[in-house]
């Protein structure tokens, strides 16, 4: 049979209701990860996908476009993706502090909600060699010259970024002064830390665990309200500083899909996360299960962007 001839009759076949509509969507997905390799949203995005291989529902191919705390990658999703109900968007917290900051000529408002999977605090760490020990250090250094500390992490308006100008704030220094040096991923701000050319890195647990547990980076503190599971890190609560920020993640449809290809696509990742390879991620990198969907994730993260341009606006950065 021809493939035309095929396609067609399996699109009657669902239109029909004798196949349910998620035939069509699990042929292959087209996973957008707006960030370089090796960060957490690649971790996320490539876990998931591998669940929805186990689930059996889908296929996956991945492509990476960073920059721009997600905002180059969503543009090229917008663009190329209307009407697609084979195309998923990672995105997350991270995401709309770039929105704020950035104000890019695209809009999360033109994709398609489909649901929240994971949330996670995060890290701050010094490296293995620095002259500094503690984040008391590292405040005290920048009360005395802010430019002097080099804080590396995600795009400008990351959770990262925006808990290091709450710091400042906190501590009685300039937020707008603070010394904060961008990576378009978490390989990239690896390898900075790493090789000593940040004071601060800062990014989610998971992608510096395997440094902090081989020595190779030290960790000096968490954005959580208590001390993360198994993890021998002090929070910033802890020592004397009053910030508290979290990081979630999820996933977008493209603009332009219908009810129910929304409703397909959404019955597909939440078959994936109920796989073992997806609770086995969860557990080795130390995520939260956060899952919401439909209409209370979309209200979500219309909170989410009011909540974060105060928390924003607060520690000067808008």
């Amino acid at each position: 049979m021809r493939r035309d001839t095929f396609l067609k009759s399996l699109a009657a076949l669902v239109a029909a209701g004798a196949l349910p509509l998620d035939a069509l969507a699990a042929a292959n997905l087209k996973m957008m990860i707006p960030a370089n390799p090796g960060g957490g949203w690649d971790g996320t995005g490539r876990a998931l996908g591998k669940a929805l291989q186990e689930a059996g529902v889908a296929s996956v191919n991945y492509e990476n476009k960073g920059g721009a705390a997600g905002a180059i990658g969503l543009a090229q999703f917008v663009n190329a993706s209307k009407g697609d109900p084979n195309a998923l968007l990672v995105m997350g917290a991270v995401m709309l502090g770039g929105i704020i900051t950035g104000k890019p000529p695209v809009s999360l408002t033109q994709a398609t909600p489909i649901a929240r999977i994971t949330s996670e605090y995060n890290v701050f760490v010094l490296p293995a060699e620095s002259p500094l020990k503690t984040m008391r250090d590292v405040i005290e250094q920048m009360k005395k010259d802010p430019g002097s500390v080099k804080w590396g992490g995600g795009s400008r308006g990351s959770t990262e970024h925006i808990a290091a100008a709450m710091i400042a704030r906190e501590v009685g220094v300039d937020a707008a002064k603070i010394n904060y040096v961008p990576f378009r991923g978490g390989g990239e701000a690896v390898a900075a830390i790493l090789g000593g050319n940040v004071t601060v890195g800062g990014s989610g647990f998971s992608e510096f665990q395997q440094y902090i547990e081989s020595g190779k980076m030290r960790a000096i503190a968490v954005t959580s309200p208590t001390r993360l599971k198994g993890v021998n890190v002090p929070t910033l609560k802890e020592q004397g500083i009053n910030v508290e920020l979290g990081n979630w993640r999820g996933v977008y449809g493209a603009p332009g899909i219908t009810a129910e290809q929304r409703k397909a696509l959404t019955d597909l990742v939440l078959k994936a996360l109920k796989t073992k390879s997806w609770a086995e991620a969860l557990e080795k990198n130390n995520w939260t299960p956060a899952v919401m969907a439909g209409k209370e994730f979309e209200d979500f993260v219309d909170r989410e962007f009011a909540s974060l341009r105060a928390t924003m606006v607060k520690a000067g950065m808008v």
